[in-house]
């Protein structure tokens, strides 16, 4: 039976995660320390795949998965899942939510919910830890008097109650995932895909516009662009991009090849469905229907079969 692995401990966001992108897989789910560290492991075929955390809509971009995924040996996502970021309040039997002093959960979780801990804990030093599980287990530990958690969490530490649950100040905020395997066979298109790279642009005036262009003028919506540094030299970046459509849409197809032209490195990192399922939008001059005529005139005008 293969594993699958996860940015751990047990008991996050992660894994719940996880869990639903590898449903019907026999696989058993396996924490690791750090995005690094999972993704290391599927390089080295430790494990069949791992699920990662991509970006969130309160936070933003995870910054060690993007440099994970450009390090080492190519990777490619081939699904996503988004979670709805809320947060339950855990503590031990007995505590009281207004005797609360200290609550401890990972800096993102801290983040997200300072609204909600300035009008109910007003009193309580919120501490950071590695993750929102190592707060619960804190918690267990009796380190603290409560943790900021995921839902998930209370299955690893039953001995915890849920003090209060749902809690988030931006109630629609979600986070995304991806399950990352090593170069395959991808997911067919579906009609409603999402394609992800990582381009380094030349360093020319323009040269961000002319890439972007490239995607405009194919009618692919971008929804997604993220800049890291290289580390190869100060002033020089990686362009994470993520856009609707497959790679073997012809229009898709059609705008990497150009990315590739006009680039100095390309890293593609996986077509896959979307998590919600939503279509992509095409006009009729991108369609498949309009490549594939525009390539057979071509054709017939290099076989000197038009007039």
């Amino acid at each position: 039976m293969p594993d699958i692995a996860y940015l751990g401990p047990p008991g996050t966001f992660t894994e719940q995660a996880t869990r639903t992108l590898t449903e019907g897989f026999d696989a058993a789910l396996v924490p690791y320390d750090t995005v690094p560290l999972a993704l290391a492991a599927v390089r080295s075929g430790d494990v069949l795949a791992a699920g990662v955390p991509v970006e969130n809509s309160v936070e933003g971009a995870v910054p060690a998965t993007m440099d994970a995924l450009v390090t080492g040996e190519p990777l490619v996502a081939v699904g996503e899942a988004m979670l709805p970021v809320r947060f339950d309040v855990l503590a031990r039997p007995g505590t009281e939510l207004d005797k609360i002093g200290t609550v401890a959960s990972h800096p993102h979780a801290l983040a997200q919910v300072r609204g909600w801990l300035e009008a109910n804990l007003p009193g309580a030093d919120a501490i950071a830890t590695k993750s929102t599980a190592a707060a619960a287990a804190a918690v267990r530990a009796g380190e603290f008097d409560a943790a900021i958690s995921a839902p998930v969490a209370l299955e690893h530490y039953p001995e915890l109650d849920r003090l209060v649950e749902g809690v988030a100040d931006v109630p629609d905020a979600l986070t995304r995932f991806a399950l990352v395997r090593r170069p395959g066979v991808l997911p067919d298109p579906t009609g409603a895909d999402r394609t992800s790279v990582a381009a380094v642009i030349t360093d020319e005036v323009g040269a961000l516009s002319e890439l972007l262009s490239e995607l405009s003028l194919r009618g692919i919506n971008l929804s997604r662009i993220e800049s890291r540094p290289t580390k190869d030299r100060l002033g020089e970046y990686r362009f994470f991009l993520d856009f609707d459509g497959h790679v073997a849409d012809a229009r898709v197809g059609d705008a990497l090849t150009a990315l590739r032209r006009r680039c100095s490195e390309v890293r593609f990192l996986g077509s896959y469905p979307k998590a919600d399922r939503s279509p992509a939008s095409v006009r009729p001059s991108a369609s498949e229907q309009a490549f594939q005529e525009s390539a057979q005139w071509l054709e017939d005008v290099r076989a000197g079969r038009l007039a």
